[in-house]
């Protein structure tokens, strides 16, 4: 493909994306953008997030889905937790913990990157928005969340919630945005419910005895929001007419990542202190709920089609860590194959989702594993279940092991799905 083509084909596909934006429910928002090549509008993009120790900025990647290759990195802030598409998914915003930043840039293009600055010790960790025009931004370290403009990249509210928020869901109507507190040892776990449309906090939720939240998913049709909680080991499902909790699911204490899956509308859930998935029906307030057994799961993704679940694990042996794929039949939920990814020295905190974060491409066409130990993004081709190929980091600040070499590279903690 020509520049030439290539410009072309950007331009036309930012005014698509400005056209499909406008909705009947949202206001139309006119958001300039600066043409970003390559970005051809036939590609898909995935978006991983990497570190660079506590000292470094880090980096988000753009993969060409169609190309298994990098189209873009852009330098974010230090310590990056998390990301989020906004502005009609145009924008990737990204969490930079340690250094109370947000950054925000076209997932197409390096520059610019906007940096949003937060208040000092704020520690945001968790990006989510459904809206046009604001995206939301969880500050673990001051109990509060960010309203912030995508058309200003201003702050425009701030609202406090509970202690330590680690996660939220927005209903797809953009009414209601969900808050999962942790707490903190064991105390404090809640969950707050925020009217998006002047910021307030609803009342408090009624009918269960929060222990520690970790994990927020709301049903495609904003009928209910799903709450994990760690501590207690249960799935609650909360109708958003009254924020009450309506059903329950017993999970097991430990499970700590949660995915929903549109196509069966369902939620699976990965245990690793029980070595299971769990996958529970959302058409029922009873949540039923069948096992997957599943070696050190640690985090799932759905492919759009509905056809089958990846599930990322990992065991860990001395000083080392193995690294590895499960394919689960949707329909059948049995276990197709196993996909072995690495053995490499232990260098992230383990049995934490953002060890082994990931996503599938929205054609269903490729799974993407972000290793945080290994320092790649595992490439699955999903016709047959093979692993493509590894794609490193980018090189970290760190010392090469020899003098003269190649330093180490970055860890990816975060992979985000573009449209």
């Amino acid at each position: 493909m020509t520049v030439v083509r290539m410009s072309r084909t950007a331009a036309t596909f930012i005014l698509l994306l400005a056209w499909t934006a406008c909705g009947d429910y949202y206001r139309p928002v006119a958001n300039p953008l600066i043409p970003s090549l390559p970005n051809p509008s036939s590609l898909h993009l995935v978006v991983v997030i990497s570190g660079n120790g506590s000292n470094n900025p880090g980096t988000s990647t753009s993969i060409d889905v169609s190309g298994d290759s990098a189209l873009s990195r852009s330098t974010v802030g230090l310590m990056p937790a998390h990301a989020g598409l906004g502005a009609g998914n145009t924008r990737v915003y990204v969490a930079n913990t340690l250094d109370d930043t947000v950054s925000g840039f076209s997932p197409a293009g390096a520059v610019p990157v906007s940096t949003i600055s937060m208040p000092s010790g704020s520690g945001p960790s968790f990006v989510n928005t459904t809206e046009i025009a604001t995206v939301y931004v969880a500050n673990t370290g001051n109990g509060t969340v960010s309203a912030i403009s995508t058309v200003s990249n201003v702050i425009t509210g701030t609202i406090p919630v509970g202690i330590s928020p680690v996660a939220m869901a927005e209903l797809p109507n953009g009414q209601k945005l969900y808050v999962a507190n942790r707490g903190h040892n064991g105390s404090g776990g809640s969950v707050t419910s925020i009217n998006t449309i002047d910021l307030s906090v609803n009342p408090p939720i009624a009918g269960s005895a929060w222990v520690s939240p970790v994990w927020v998913s709301a049903r495609s049709d904003s009928q209910r929001v799903y709450v994990l909680d760690t501590g207690s080991g249960q799935v609650s499902a909360i109708d958003p007419a009254t924020d009450a909790v309506v059903g329950s699911a017993a999970v097991g204490p430990g499970a700590d990542f949660m995915f929903y899956d549109s196509k069966r509308n369902r939620l699976y859930v990965t245990n690793p202190a029980t070595n299971q998935l769990i996958s529970l029906e959302a058409s029922s307030d009873a949540l039923l709920a069948s096992t997957v057994p599943v070696a050190g799961a640690i985090s799932v993704t759905a492919l759009a089609d509905g056809t089958r679940v990846y599930v990322a694990g990992a065991s860990l042996n001395g000083g080392s860590v193995t690294s590895r794929v499960t394919v689960v039949s949707a329909a059948g939920l049995s276990v197709k194959t196993t996909i072995p990814l690495t053995t490499v020295p232990v260098a992230c905190a383990t049995t934490t989702w953002s060890e082994l974060s990931i996503a599938a491409a929205a054609d269903s066409s490729r799974v993407y594993v972000g290793n945080c130990d290994a320092g790649n993004t595992a490439i699955i081709q999903t016709l047959g279940d093979r692993l493509l190929t590894a794609m490193p980091a980018p090189l970290s600040a760190r010392p090469a092991a020899t003098p003269g070499g190649i330093p180490p590279p970055q860890n990816p903690v975060f992979v985000l799905a573009g449209p």
